[in-house]
């Protein structure tokens, strides 16, 4: 398996596994549409990263950051951005 390909089905994996887990114990579904959610789910999570990539790609490249605390930054950043998205958007009762 290529890089670009393990990265993909990296990706894959983890989104089936981060909507389970906060659809069942971090924003329990009770009283909320389930296919709403897996939309608005998929939306914040290609966003987050697509902007994550984009991030560290700007911040190695226009920074003198090292690239390991470049990462740690755009990481803990992005993740608060899209634990914020998940609770009050993807996830939120109509």
């Amino acid at each position: 398996m290529t890089p670009l390909s393990a990265n993909v089905v990296g990706f894959l994996l983890s989104f089936a596994w981060c909507f389970f887990a906060h659809a069942r114990w971090t924003f329990p579904a009770e009283g909320r549409d389930v296919g709403v959610a897996l939309r608005r789910f998929a939306v914040v999570s290609v966003l987050s990263f697509a902007l994550t990539e984009a991030a560290y790609a700007g911040a190695l490249e226009w920074t003198s950051v090292d690239y390991r605390l470049s990462l740690f930054l755009v990481i803990v950043t992005l993740s608060l951005g899209k634990l914020f998205a998940s609770k009050h958007w993807a996830f939120a009762r109509a």
